[in-house]
């Protein structure tokens, strides 16, 4: 059979598969859409939906599911179709099962076709015909259904199941095999699998240069602790392969990690000129440059993520309270106030907008002298924050930032109890976040208490490794219940990724061997969801959906949505 009675044949039988799909096109001009829509029509396919701006994309795959996304490669607010992509992925608002392509100029192509940590399924270069799009949706769908397995296991949780997938697909379907590779690559290390991973990268590098086979060696170098290993593979990964932005992000953790702020800010500095629209990489030059003091490109970063994410599902109290700091750094106080007048309309009638704005009001009193206005408005956050506390229950603020500059603000205004217990809270539930952790070591050193912060960091550290180890202790002793109990008691009372983990385990290996409790495994369902909204790429949280997965299988319960809600 030659090659073009390959081709018949496929598409002859994608045909129906076709009609059925539902696609978002997404381009800034209506009658580009329009024309794009006629064309599809065409071919059979009559679930279209259209999105002219970012903001109507992210609302539309919040409220529908998408077999196939048809996104122009220039958007409307500067960004590119490219980062779109890897927003959607990123936020899990997409599934791996659907078809994303770009579509692009002939001019534009070789810019568009970068080493990107996530790549589209094809790119279609304009002019193009209908036969020609036919061709290329029914290739990319042929492709999906080979890898449909691993996404269906991924779904669920079944990592191992997914793996013998990937084996199989590299077995049987060689033109997909890298696809496999890389996703095989990526579930041993979220199973902790470091060593296979590293087998596997190593034996395909062996046979040719391929930039995701040496990122995924420099991620299990970072997992092993070997940071100058992975800061190295890194460093080689970006002079190879300049394009490859992902790389830089990952040399900025790595030095970031390793303490080294500075190089940490360049390296990111570096991938936001070449993609000066990505606010999520400009958020994070912002923050290392206002942690260096370099006030003026934080300035400039923070006032692009305001800009860019002002009105979008997208946007944080954390951007407007990070450029109200940096003015209030430089000595611009009226223009920490107009931050905080864009924060109050843009987030009226939200209590986290309005304690964001009390706490940097305060912080504005204070530095220009007026001690009784200060005090007053922090007390009115204080009050606040209680009552958001007691609203929003165990996970309380989306932003673990605001409640530090809370307690920024007490310390300023002589209420360094109050401060200490926020910082207690906030460190206890995010003590292996290291940004999170150098926030509230960086509000002790310009307090000038900075023995006392080292000295909190270090109690909550032993705190939880003991409260830990109790729980971990009585299960080695046989006694299941008390395991649980403790586990339980500890996750409840620090809420942190650890913990809820660690009392899901517990939870699910209890019921392994005495049975199902409906009661216990919604407690563990819980736990399990708020860990992996806190860390969803977490390898222990991803272990924890697998154990759930399987725990609940041999009991004949159904996990209901794959995403473990």
């Amino acid at each position: 059979m030659d090659s073009s009675e390959t081709a018949a044949n496929l598409l002859a039988a994608m045909q129906s598969e076709l009609q059925r799909q539902r696609v978002l096109i997404i381009d800034r001009h209506p009658p580009a859409r329009e024309s794009l829509r006629l064309m599809l029509a065409n071919l059979g396919i009559t679930q279209v939906h259209g999105a002219g701006s970012s903001a109507e994309v992210l609302r539309q795959v919040k409220n529908n599911r998408f077999d196939i996304v048809l996104s122009d490669y220039i958007l409307d607010d500067g960004r590119d179709g490219q980062q779109l992509l890897e927003e959607l992925r990123h936020q899990r608002l997409l599934p791996l099962s659907s078809v994303y392509m770009i579509v692009t100029s002939e001019r534009s192509y070789h810019n568009v076709v970068s080493l990107a940590e996530l790549t589209p399924d094809d790119y279609l270069i304009k002019p193009f015909t209908a036969d020609m799009l036919q061709t290329r949706l029914a290739r990319a769908l042929y492709k999906k259904h080979i890898l449909k397995p691993i996404y269906t296991c991924m779904a669920r949780g079944a990592y191992d199941d997914a793996i013998a997938a990937c084996d199989q697909v590299i077995t049987e379907f060689p033109l997909y095999q890298l696809e496999a590779q890389r996703f095989k690559g990526e579930l041993l290390q979220a199973q902790g699998r470091l060593d296979e991973a590293l087998r596997l990268y190593e034996g395909l590098l062996s046979l040719k240069p391929i930039p995701w086979a040496k990122m995924g060696l420099a991620m299990v170098a970072r997992s092993q602790n070997r940071l100058d290993d992975a800061e190295q593979l890194a460093m080689e990964l970006v002079a190879e392969n300049p394009d490859f932005l992902s790389a830089y992000d990952f040399l900025s953790l790595v030095r970031e990690s390793q303490g080294h702020l500075v190089e940490a800010q360049e390296a990111l500095q570096e991938a936001a000129l070449r993609a000066p629209h990505n606010t999520l990489r400009q958020r994070l030059v912002g923050d290392l440059a206002l942690q260096n003091n370099e006030l003026e490109i934080a300035e400039r970063a923070f006032s692009k993520v305001l800009e860019r994410h002002r009105g979008s599902s997208l946007r944080s109290v954390d951007d407007y309270t990070s450029l109200s700091k940096v003015q209030l750094e430089k000595g611009n106080i009226n223009g920490a106030r107009e931050v905080i007048r864009s924060l109050r309309r843009d987030w009226r009638g939200e209590k986290q907008g309005e304690l964001a704005a009390l706490v940097m009001e305060s912080m504005a009193c204070n530095k220009e002298g007026d001690e009784q206005k200060s005090q007053q408005l922090v007390e009115q956050a204080m009050e606040l924050h209680r009552e958001l506390a007691t609203e929003l229950g165990p996970e309380g603020l989306d932003s673990k930032r605001l409640t530090v500059d809370l307690a920024h603000a007490c310390m300023e205004n002589g209420k360094d109890e109050e401060a200490h217990q926020l910082l207690r809270q906030v460190a206890a539930e995010n003590h292996d976040d290291f940004r999170v952790i150098s926030h509230i070591e960086g509000v002790y050193e310009k307090t000038g208490q900075g023995d006392v912060g080292r000295a909190m960091l270090q109690e909550v550290g032993a705190e939880i490794v003991a409260l830990n180890n109790q729980g971990v202790l009585a299960a080695h002793g046989g006694d299941l219940r008390a395991s649980v109990d403790m586990l339980i008691s500890a996750a409840d009372r620090v809420p942190n990724v650890q913990f809820l983990v660690n009392a899901t385990r517990a939870i699910l290996t209890f019921m392994d061997q005495r049975g199902w409790d409906a009661d216990l495994a919604a407690r563990g369902l819980d736990y399990l969801q708020r860990a992996q909204a806190k860390a969803p790429r977490n390898p222990k949280v991803l272990l924890a959906r697998e154990i759930y997965t399987q725990v609940a299988r041999k009991y004949g319960i159904s996990t209901g949505d794959p995403e473990l809600g």
